[in-house]
Order: C-alpha cells, then structure tokens, then sequence
C-alpha cells in the first residue's frame, strides 16, 4: 500500500510516517499542508491520503479542501481525514455527493497500527468509514435541522432575536409588530419545537422554555 501524509505538526508527522513504514506501507509523500501534498501527489498518486483537518494557511478548512480535489483528480486513491476534531460541518463537506473512498477518524481512537491499517485498506477499497462519534454528531445535526425546518421565516426571526436576549417588547420593536403578534409567534414556537408552553402570554413562567427554544436555536447553528 502506497500512502501520502499531510499533517502540519512536523512531530506528528514524523511518529506517523515511522509507525506507518514499521508495519510494511510505503510512504511515498510527506507533506505539511494541504496545498503541499495536492501538488506532490499530482503524477503519481498513492492508493491513500491521510489528511489532517486543520492546516496552514488560515487553519480552518484546508484538509477538507484537499481532500476533495484528490478526490476529484484521482478517483482511485482514497483519503482519510485524521484529525483531533470531530467538526459537523466539515464531515458534512466530506461525505456529500455519495461518497466513495473517503474516511473520517479522530486521532484520539485511532489507539493502534492496526486500526489505522484496517482503516487505510478500507478506504483503499473504496469504503466509507467514519468514526462512531463523527456519526452520532452528523445524526444530531440532522435532527435540529429538522427541528428548525419547522419553524417559519417570521417565527426564526423572533427565535434569532430571543437567542440575541431580547424580550417580546424588544422583538415587536426590531420587526415591527405588536406584542400579541410577538406572543402567538413565540406559542408557535414552543410548540414546533415541543416545549411545552403555559398556554397564556409568555411570563416569568416561561423562563425556562425560551431558553430551552435558544438552545436548539444555538446548538444548530453551531453544528452548521
């Protein structure tokens, strides 16, 4: 098995490539950056990529951008994404259009050679893995979408105003409607999203509900 490493930490790199030539794979590249290892694996590509998810310049997104375009270039080779991050919405990037031959593991249960290995020749064989905590990250995303799919336009509105901390009176302001207006729209939203309202105009009772309706509102937005 021929493999190319791109990780940005000189020290993990080195142990990786070491760990991966004891147990008999060839690695034909060893590269610090995503743009690095896109270009040296152009004429002759390997049968697997392991990428790092965070790399220079900008440290963001730049192992999924790699990914991709080798990918796309070289239908034949595989990539594993080995990060320590488990990031919804660059899973999301990875896995999309059916993927074939990709994977997305965290460094952190990756705990032996022989997992890596199992996971290298299953990517080499066109499979799909994903760590188990990846999966259960992409499922939850999945559902507050879901969930927030339920609301309208006018009703996301009024929740992005309560996850700002505006009260009712400071919503009807910002959108220009009436108080009334502002309660039945929050009564929606309790109910969309199955918390269970007071059933009159939302008081100090309701406290705990508006925080509940933010929470769903800040945990989807962060998963995206």
């Amino acid at each position: 098995m021929r493999v190319a490493v791109a990780e940005d930490s000189g020290i993990f790199r080195q142990a990786l490539v070491t760990l991966l030539t004891t147990v008999g794979i060839e690695v034909v590249v060893s590269a610090g950056s995503g743009d690095e290892l896109v270009t040296r694996v152009a004429g002759d590509p390997p049968d697997v990529a392991i990428v790092d998810l965070h790399m220079p310049p900008t440290y963001t997104n730049e192992g999924v951008v790699a990914a991709r375009r080798i990918l796309e270039r070289h239908p034949g080779t595989g990539v594993l994404v080995l990060s320590a991050y488990n990031e919804t919405p660059q899973a999301m990037e990875l896995f999309r259009d059916q993927p074939r031959g990709v994977g997305y593991l965290l460094k952190d249960h990756v705990t032996d050679v022989d997992n890596l290995r199992s996971a290298l020749e299953r990517v080499m064989r066109g499979e799909v893995v994903i760590d188990p905590d990846v999966v259960s990250r992409l499922v939850e995303a999945r559902h507050r979408e879901q969930e927030l799919s339920r609301l309208s336009a006018r009703e996301r509105e009024v929740l992005s105003l309560m996850a700002e901390g505006h009260s009712n009176a400071g919503i009807g302001k910002r959108l220009h409607l009436s108080a009334r207006t502002v309660e039945d729209h929050v009564r929606a939203i309790f109910t969309k999203l199955k918390i269970v309202s007071s059933g009159g105009p939302p008081g100090p009772q309701d406290s705990n509900k508006r925080v509940l309706a933010v929470l769903t509102w800040l945990r989807a937005a962060d998963a995206r």
